[in-house]
């Protein structure tokens, strides 16, 4: 992506002045598996007078692509970072998979219009409702 993409666009990685302000006013303190890079400015602060906390995404910006404990880190549930206080890992506990809302991934029941639009009928199927009856 070009300069005048980077200066543009919000959806794909920091925009110039994200990067600017992460630079200059941000300490960077961790990383995620996926490569994410998370910064506090602790000199700077929010509306509610806290520390200011954001993430500058390793490829397309979409915030199901950060992980619990980084998430509870960056709205201020707890002041320590999550390396700190993490549990390890379960058995039973799935790997990321990304949101695959409005992509040929997404979940299509049957009966819904990219299947053919037929459901199968049910016992007992519903009945219209008519103002006449």
């Amino acid at each position: 992506m070009g300069i005048l993409g980077k200066i543009f666009t919000w959806w794909d990685g920091a925009t110039i002045g994200t990067a600017l302000f992460s630079a200059r006013k941000g300490e960077q303190v961790g990383t995620d598996a996926q490569g994410n890079t998370y910064f506090r400015a602790t000199k700077v602060r929010g509306p509610d007078g806290r520390e200011k906390r954001w993430i500058m995404y390793n490829g397309a910006n979409d915030a199901s692509r950060v992980p619990a404990e980084w998430h509870g880190w960056l709205h201020h549930s707890y002041d320590a970072l999550p390396e700190s206080h993490l549990a390890p890992s379960k058995i039973w506990e799935a790997d990321y998979t990304p949101n695959a809302t409005g992509t040929i991934g997404a979940y299509r029941p049957a009966g819904a219009l990219e299947k053919g639009g037929r459901r199968a009928r049910a016992a007992g199927d519903y009945e219209a409702w008519s103002p006449d009856a």
